[in-house]
């Protein structure tokens, strides 16, 4: 069964879908979380159920993370994807909370050749969990701010949030990632 709910967020409304789970926290697994608007976002079907407190512990650590919480986010997820960009997922959670890093350097953390760097960025461009894998930390090699599903704007607003949104190209030196075993 799918579920879906929407919650206000400074980045506008958030769709949150899900799965229920037996062994996940609240009992859904996240399936989704998309903003208007958003390149590849989820959209409500018809034969979604409305929800809202199957999303209450996921919805309270957004709204930590809105007003500044820096802890991780540890929410059971539903595994989608290609084990390609599984591994690019696991490497975007290994980008701590305030620091940026590159697509370049996603490819090294993964084990993937320098060239793979469009693939990277084809894989982060499908992440299904805006916000919770925070693909909003990956800059340009030059620091630049570079594509985002959810928008630059929104971007943007994330990094200032996290207080890493660069001034201009240069201004910050990303940070290196280490690969990680999925959730």
């Amino acid at each position: 069964m799918t579920l879906y709910t929407t919650l206000d967020s400074p980045l506008g409304p958030l769709l949150l879908v899900g799965e229920r789970s037996a062994t996940a926290p609240g009992g859904t697994a996240l399936a989704s979380l998309s903003v208007p608007g958003q390149k590849r976002g989820a959209v409500v079907q018809a034969d979604w159920t409305h929800d809202p407190a199957a999303f209450t512990g996921i919805a309270r650590r957004l709204a930590a993370y809105f007003d500044g919480a820096r802890e991780p986010f540890t929410v059971e997820c539903v595994p989608r994807g290609t084990d390609f960009q599984q591994r690019v997922w696991a490497a975007l959670e290994a980008v701590p909370y305030g620091t940026t890093t590159t697509y370049g350097a996603i490819a090294a953390a993964i084990g993937a050749p320098r060239g793979a760097v469009r693939a990277i960025g084809t894989a982060i461009g499908a992440n299904p969990l805006l916000v919770v894998r925070p693909c909003h930390r990956v800059i340009g090699a030059d620091g630049s701010l570079t594509g985002y599903a959810g928008g630059l704007d929104r971007k943007r607003l994330l990094l200032d949030l996290e207080g890493t949104a660069p001034a201009s190209p240069r201004d910050r030196a990303p940070h290196p990632v280490r690969a990680s075993t999925p959730r």
